[in-house]
């Protein structure tokens, strides 16, 4: 009898074409060999040759986060039946390792560990309150008694074994139901790690979805349904940031209680179903070079340089290195794919090179390799700081602001340094006012040009963040003269400077301050400074020979900065 649950051999090959033509542009390296699955379809006890029931209890006597549950091996919390496997939590008193609880389930072990690949599992999960599915990997390095590796194998405890969460629910009080979550927890960040994603699916009981994981040696990615959602890709790699150079195995359980809140009074027992599991690797061994290997120059900033590369591999993927001096820059790029790389934190007006290499994944080398780029960084006019006044809702930690004059052009950038979920941001003009959002550019950093402005003028933009659950946070509105620099972190202060005249100017200027103290400069708009001295009260600046312009005064007494426009006739 047909099993309604599978795909049919052409429902596999149209679902292949499928993840070829929406996966294959979203992930960085395509798995093609199937290394290992279990199709569940032989009805009765969960297989043996491939699953490990862990059962014991951590030390304590409970299982992490609050949780509520025993797992069992026995069958009535795990069977395969009509195609799938199945793990039953169920409402029972139950007795085992001289603990009494409330509930049972099941938490699966694969006896399979691997080192880079892709993961799809196609599943029913529970939404119900109080449950927590979840498919997730270890590290086989994992120190933890009653798991399956860990006697042989166990040498590093949570979270230097890294772990990896492909498909989470029930554990995110702030988001609606069906909301699937995947989280990544290293020493760098575990717990209530800040590397994460989450997508809206359709009802994930009634439903079934393929979750998956692309797992290489740059980043992992992770996919509902064919389309990827979040990707974790760390700018630096080390153990702390990245432990995934070494072999990962599955589990499959769900939680009671703890992190998923208060399990029903009513709750009798809920099942999470799985039709599969398969993981994909690249068997065969690539011992052909990329070709066709080109770099050019692309964008140029005050402190950034775009590279444009490309080439052709049969793997699919190509890597691309970059060194600068003493730093290298490492890409990823889709072959005979255009791959825009940008190195920043350059300095402005300077000439940088380039030693660009192309290679695969196996670490064969462009035969040509390398190529060498020159590029100078163009004078960059670049104010920024910090502050964390609110005119709407509030910050605790505060706001990071940007404003950067590129040609006619001023980019700015804010970063929220407050921890929000599901944050967006709307650039805010106030005069008059306008309201557009910015784009995300990475993590909590938002950002938006606007064109054609005209050097000298001043601007002044604030942003609002909205984040989930309806809070809004504004920022000040923070004024930049357009084509200029200033001093990170020195903020106008209004009673320094008692008066300054005439401006505009034409010979003298002339300073009435607060303090005898005083220490002055006068810079043009590319930050060089023209005039350092000391200052009484009553002070005048001979501007007589300057060319006409914008210029700066910064007033400094007392440990406080007053920063002022000047135009010179």
């Amino acid at each position: 009898m047909p099993n309604r649950n599978k795909y049919t051999f052409y429902q596999f090959i149209l679902s292949f074409f499928l993840f070829l033509q929406t996966g294959y542009g979203q992930v960085d390296v395509i798995y093609n060999d199937l290394v290992w699955s279990d199709e569940f379809e032989t009805s009765g006890p969960v297989g043996s040759s491939k699953w490990f029931h862990q059962t014991q209890l951590p030390s304590g006597g409970s299982w992490y986060n609050g949780e509520l549950q025993h797992y069992t091996n026995r069958q009535a919390n795990s069977f395969v039946d009509g195609g799938n496997l199945q793990i039953v939590a169920k409402r029972e008193t139950f007795t085992d390792q001289n603990e009494t609880k409330q509930f049972t389930s099941a938490r699966l072990n694969s006896k399979f560990a691997f080192k880079y690949g892709r993961v799809d599992i196609r599943a029913k999960a529970p939404n119900g309150n109080g449950t927590w599915p979840a498919l997730w990997l270890m590290g086989k390095n994992l120190n933890e008694d009653g798991a399956f590796f860990d006697s042989q194998f166990g040498t590093a405890t949570w979270p230097a074994c890294g772990e990896v969460d492909i498909m989470e629910h029930g554990i995110f009080p702030n988001e609606p139901s069906n909301f699937i979550g995947s989280a990544i927890h290293t020493p760098s960040s575990s717990g209530n790690t800040i590397n994460k994603g989450g997508i809206q699916a359709g009802d994930i009981e009634q439903n079934y979805h393929v979750y998956s994981m692309n797992w290489s040696p740059f980043q992992i990615s992770f996919l509902l349904d064919g389309v990827l959602y979040y990707t974790y890709n760390p700018a630096v790699k080390n153990a702390s940031t990245w432990p995934f150079d070494q072999e990962q195995f599955l589990l499959f359980n769900i939680a009671m209680g703890g992190f998923a809140g208060t399990v029903p009074a009513n709750f009798t027992q809920t099942s999470m179903l799985i039709d599969y599991v398969r993981v994909y690797q690249n068997v065969v061994a690539d011992i052909l070079p990329p070709t066709n290997f080109t770099a050019s120059i692309g964008a140029v900033t005050g402190s950034t340089v775009e590279l444009l590369l490309n080439a052709t591999d049969n793997s699919g993927t190509v890597i691309y290195n970059v060194s600068n001096g003493g730093s290298i820059t490492s890409a990823t790029g889709l072959s005979n794919a255009p791959k825009s790389v940008i190195i920043s934190g350059l300095s402005p007006a300077t000439n940088y090179s380039f030693v660009v290499s192309a290679k695969d994944a196996s670490g064969n080398t462009f035969s040509s390799d390398p190529v060498i780029l020159s590029a100078t960084t163009i004078s960059s006019f670049i104010c920024s700081g910090i502050d964390s006044i609110a005119t709407a809702g509030s910050f605790s930690e505060g706001y990071k602001y940007k404003f950067e004059t590129i040609g006619t052009d001023v980019e700015i950038t804010f970063e929220m340094l407050d921890d929000l979920p599901g944050l967006v941001a709307y650039l805010w003009k106030q005069n008059p006012f306008s309201e557009v959002q910015m784009t995300n550019v990475s993590g909590r950093i938002f950002a938006k040009t606007i064109t054609g402005q005209t050097l000298g003028s001043t601007i002044e933009y604030a942003v609002k963040f909205a984040y989930a659950g309806g809070g809004i946070a504004t920022t000040r509105y923070i004024p930049y003269v357009v084509g200029s620099n200033c001093l990170v972190g020195l903020e106008p202060n209004i009673n320094l400077v008692q008066s300054f005249f005439p401006n505009p100017v034409e010979d003298v200027l002339h300073l009435q301050l607060s303090g005898e103290a005083n220490q002055i400069v006068v810079s043009d708009l590319s930050g060089r400074r023209l005039i350092e001295q000391k200052a009484n009260s009553s002070h005048k600046i001979e501007m007589g020979n300057f060319k006409p312009g914008i210029y700066f005064l910064s007033v400094k007494n007392s440990g406080k900065t007053s920063n002022l426009k000047i135009l010179k006739k």
